[in-house]
């Protein structure tokens, strides 16, 4: 098998190299859809081979899905990247020993996290799960602000060996800053019963199913009290104390500041009535 590789990139000069290196070894069809990056990003993905197309960034589901429908792929199969991700040769080996017409219409990747250069192994996020590679036609993203997957609108799916490293080079002052954007797109739709184009949560189904299905449950849980809950379970009862200092910085920053900073502007946005009327009110001192 050799896939059309499509990567989203803005600003990605640090980390586009590793990517495309490893994409290289899959494909010689490779699209870098830009956000309009002012750093060398476009000279880097030119200078290596890959097909430069700039596209203005709503956000990631319908960026992919922008590419999905617009690009001129002339492969079967799509393997979707980031422009921090880099596969490993094992993954590498698992794509090209493909036939060209696989059992399955979509595969699976493991994906690790690179933080502050050391890879996480603990904490239940060691892999997660993410369907990357499909056939043209068969897979799409949903129309979600945030936690974007993939999805199959039909045939069955597989997982492939190796692994995708998701390799975060940021400094926690950008990382920072990026996780506070989200968190608005989050807490916007924690609210949104919208169904069409969704992922179905499933705890027997796929790996991006089941994960869906573990996010509803969290959901369920009370406010802020399950940030607390979570931090406690991931670096506790899944050891993510192991992953030593850098570790110990992520899942204090992940599983607790950044849940509990959603929760925070989720109970605003409830309460917004209330602090409006509290905000025109004449104090009392």
């Amino acid at each position: 098998m050799r896939p059309t590789v499509i990567l989203l990139s803005f600003n990605s000069e640090d980390t586009l190299g590793a990517t495309l290196a490893s994409a290289r070894q899959v494909s010689d069809e490779i699209f870098v859809v830009d956000s309009f990056s002012t750093d060398g990003t476009l000279e880097l993905a030119r200078s290596l081979g890959a097909t430069v197309v700039q596209h203005a960034f709503e956000h990631y589901g319908a960026q992919r899905n922008w590419a999905i429908d617009h690009l001129p792929v002339s492969r079967p199969w799509q393997l979707h990247l980031d422009a921090d991700e880099w596969m490993s040769d094992k993954l590498i080996a698992s794509i090209l020993s493909l036939p060209d017409d696989p059992e399955h219409a979509g595969y699976f990747v493991p994906r690790y996290l690179r933080f502050l250069g050391r890879v996480l192994r603990h904490g239940a996020m060691s892999p997660t799960w993410h369907l990357r590679l499909f056939r043209a036609g068969a897979g799409r993203c949903e129309d979600r602000i945030y936690d974007q997957h993939f999805l199959l609108k039909s045939g069955t799916s597989g997982k492939l060996q190796g692994a995708m490293v998701d390799d975060i080079q940021m400094p926690l002052t950008e990382w920072t800053a990026r996780h506070n954007r989200w968190s608005d797109s989050e807490a916007s739709e924690v609210d949104n019963n919208e169904t069409s184009g969704r992922l179905a949560p499933d705890a027997r189904g796929n790996p991006a199913q089941r994960k869906r299905f573990l996010r509803q449950k969290y959901y369920r849980m009370p406010l802020f009290v399950r940030s607390f809950a979570l931090f406690v379970y991931r670096y506790f009862f899944r050891l993510g104390f192991l992953d030593g200092t850098e570790g110990l910085i992520f899942w204090v920053l992940q599983s607790f500041w950044y849940r509990f900073l959603v929760d925070a502007k989720i109970w605003e946005k409830r309460h917004a009535s209330d602090l409006t009327e509290k905000a025109a009110a004449k104090p009392t001192l």
